[in-house]
């Protein structure tokens, strides 16, 4: 006989319903917390908490921390001592679609976790996945992506690779697309060879590795279709997925993940691209009903 013990609820530590609007580190916020208005801090296991409003919307502004983890864990905090109407992500990531180039803003329609994987040992000259481990994609030497488990209240726990993002969410984005205007040079006059433009839809891929590796990008592009990856986005799906609330990342590229000409560029383009995503997210939040 087994004891279902209830579990108290967590303490609400703001009641107005808000959106999250959420990044990895520093540099990637400081543009959403210059657009914050009515800014009250609030402090929960070592994050800060800034609740506010931008563009008229009611938000709370924080930090995650990078890797997969630290995403997981601050977004369930957040949804779990606040009112979260939807969950927003504004960063930088490395391009994996050959087509897009550094300062473009990516806003894919769905996430996945590709680096939750089997290695395999060699036989015969070979990677071979154990026969009791399904490996639903393409591998990469001794790297077999798998699927994930996902818990959901009132449901069986289900294996799936893909987290999509909310259709009502990334259709707002779609519409302010072609209405921004993009950073493309940094303060010291290095600017972009292209253009920047803001693309929604496609794919996104997240994991535990910073990829500046030109065959893993072609692979990562090739299996998976992604246009970009990083370190979090996926992470935060899985979790709003589970817990039922509205998600959507916007990624801008401050590197090619290993695809371009000579060393990584992300040191020099980081603060533009954290600009650029945070342009596109202020213009969401303003469009939002």
């Amino acid at each position: 006989m087994s004891l279902v013990v209830p579990v108290q609820g967590a303490e609400t530590l703001d009641d107005a319903p808000r959106i999250a609007v959420m990044s990895a580190f520093g540099p990637e916020w400081i543009a959403l917390q210059e657009a914050l208005v009515d800014r009250v801090d609030h402090s929960l296991n070592g994050i800060t908490f800034a609740t506010g409003t931008i563009e008229g919307k009611p938000v709370v502004l924080f930090l995650t921390g990078v890797s997969m983890v630290n995403a997981a864990m601050t977004s369930q905090l957040a949804i779990d001592h606040f009112n979260l109407e939807s969950i927003v992500f504004s960063g930088i990531a490395g391009g994996v679609d050959p087509s897009r180039h550094i300062g473009d803003v990516i806003v894919p329609a769905q996430w996945g976790q590709y680096l939750d994987v089997i290695l395999a040992r060699e036989v015969d000259d070979a990677f071979v996945p154990p026969p009791f481990l399904e490996a639903p994609f393409p591998n990469h030497g001794m790297i077999f992506p798998q699927n994930v488990t996902v818990a959901r209240d009132g449901a069986e726990p289900e294996d799936r690779f893909w987290f999509p993002v909310d259709a009502e969410l990334l259709a707002v984005a779609e519409a302010v697309a072609a209405e921004i205007d993009l950073l493309d040079c940094v303060p010291d006059n290095q600017c972009l060879t292209h253009a920047p433009g803001v693309y929604v839809g496609g794919n996104g891929v997240s994991g535990a590795a910073f990829v500046d590796n030109a065959a893993f990008r072609e692979y990562a592009f090739e299996t998976f279709e992604a246009a970009v990856l990083d370190m979090e986005s996926a992470a935060v799906a899985h979790v709003a997925y589970a817990n039922e609330v509205p998600f959507i990342a916007f990624r801008s590229l401050s590197d090619l993940a290993g695809g371009g000409e000579g060393a990584n560029e992300m040191g020099t383009f980081m603060g533009l691209a954290s600009d650029n995503s945070a342009a596109v997210v202020k213009a969401f939040l303003a469009a939002l009903p």
